[in-house]
């Protein structure tokens, strides 16, 4: 069996094809397959759901229709009641996402 450094540019991209396939970026792959949304928890404490384009084994992702959530807690004023986190999201059409923020991914039952 040959090593990495060994292996020709076509036997590397069947390797990662493989990869991509069967092991854990096989969900990212389904993904772009079929066209279905993803769930992605991010390091900034925000989720993204979208519909991923393209992607590589860093992680990286060109994603689609991206719904971004995140929670925003207001300043209290001058009373002393703790104020309620409020849920606020946005719409982007097109993203690209640096696969280090990136904590978990999730297929999208909805």
């Amino acid at each position: 069996m040959s090593t990495k450094a060994s292996m020709t540019e076509h036997e590397l991209r069947e390797l990662e094809e493989q990869e991509f396939s069967t092991g854990p970026l096989s969900v990212l792959q389904t993904a772009v397959k079929t066209g279905s949304q993803i769930l992605i928890s991010c390091r900034n404490n925000r989720k993204l759901l979208a519909r991923v384009k393209a992607f590589d084994r860093h992680c990286n992702m060109v994603l689609e229709n991206v719904k971004e959530m995140w929670t925003e807690t207001p300043k209290s004023g001058k009373g002393k009641k703790k104020a309620k986190p409020i849920n606020r999201d946005r719409f982007i059409s097109k993203m690209f996402l640096r696969g280090d923020s990136v904590i978990l991914v999730l297929r999208s039952t909805a």
